[in-house]
């Protein structure tokens, strides 16, 4: 199958992220037909720095390697290297109702938070995104559930694309991972791990090795001893339950019955032990990255060439189909 996925370069990435969306792509590219982009195009659409949008784009591209992306395996590349996106996107816009866009979730979101910054962008991001996913002929997207709303919008284009000019792109499926570990805040096992939250309640995937140990040793549990996963009453130590399970590949059954008896402090202590482990791995791969900024930019173009090959079959059939 073919899959499209997209991500915009907005700083650092948390083990939320890692164990959500890029774990997915990480499983995907063995047995797909991948094109993974970094979607600098959308960055842009809300307020942004110009002076340190490519950092970002290299940071990102630098972090997807590190935790597993090879561009072996998939096209991994820079959304704005392949001018076809927008081209797409430009005939798509042709064929949409401006209604549509205006019902969409993420503009009210968006044009809410950022007043000053209401642009057409903004507004035609769903053409945007649909033109990615369809330029690829993708039949799945692998997305979370705040996102099934503009893989709706894309297969509402395809479909309204096929009846007009006749048949031409699948109807895309989101891929959403149910199984998925939803990572909670450390602080507040509440609200979901966020890196513009509280910072205490979040850690990140290239975080030192004593701060990732302080976080998890001061992580919010309850006033109970028991190691035991309860959303309802033990949301705390359900969470840190599911982050173990989640790297260590253990089910938390067996986890809990490793620590039946045990306290807090030696589960939360393995716990930091374990992360440190896994991360470290990371860490050294983004070393090396670093020290070699040309392999990275070199991959990224070799990943926009495949892409480009794919999107020129696609603009030219689109084109044909359209009279053009």
């Amino acid at each position: 199958m073919k899959i499209f996925s997209a991500v915009r370069p907005t700083g650092g990435i948390h083990i939320g992220n890692y164990l959500g969306a890029i774990n997915q792509w990480i499983s995907l590219q063995e047995n797909n037909d991948c094109y993974f982009a970094i979607a600098d195009l959308h960055a842009i659409t809300t307020p942004y720095d110009q002076n340190t949008l490519k950092d970002k784009i290299f940071e990102l591209a630098v972090t997807y390697l590190s935790l597993g992306i090879d561009p072996q395996k998939c096209a991994f590349f820079i959304q704005s290297k392949v001018r076809e996106h927008t081209e797409l996107a430009w005939l798509i816009g042709t064929i949409v109702p401006v209604g549509e866009l205006q019902r969409m979730t993420q503009f009210k979101d968006k044009a809410t938070q950022h007043k000053e910054y209401v642009n057409a962008g903004l507004l035609n991001y769903p053409i945007l995104m649909a033109a990615d996913i369809l330029l690829y002929k993708s039949g799945g997207v692998p997305v979370g559930k705040d996102q099934k709303q503009h893989v709706e919008f894309a297969r509402n284009a395809a479909e309204k694309f096929n009846k007009q000019f006749g048949e031409c792109f699948p109807i895309p499926e989101p891929l959403i991972e149910e199984k998925q570990a939803n990572i909670m805040s450390l602080k507040d096992p509440s609200k979901k791990m966020s890196k513009s939250g509280d910072q205490k309640g979040c850690i990140n995937i290239f975080e030192e090795d004593d701060s990732i140990r302080k976080k998890i040793m001061s992580a919010e549990t309850d006033t109970g001893s028991e190691i035991k996963y309860d959303l309802e009453n033990k949301k705390g130590i359900s969470n840190l339950l599911s982050i173990y399970s989640a790297f260590s590949k253990i089910e938390i059954p067996l986890i809990e019955k490793k620590y039946e008896g045990k306290k807090y402090a030696e589960f939360k202590s393995d716990l930091a032990d374990l992360l440190i482990s896994k991360l470290s791995e990371f860490k050294e791969k983004r070393y090396s990255y670093y020290k070699n900024p040309d392999l990275v930019y070199n991959m990224l173009e070799k990943g926009a060439e495949k892409a480009r090959i794919e999107a020129k079959k696609t603009i030219e059939e689109v084109k044909q189909k359209m009279g053009l």
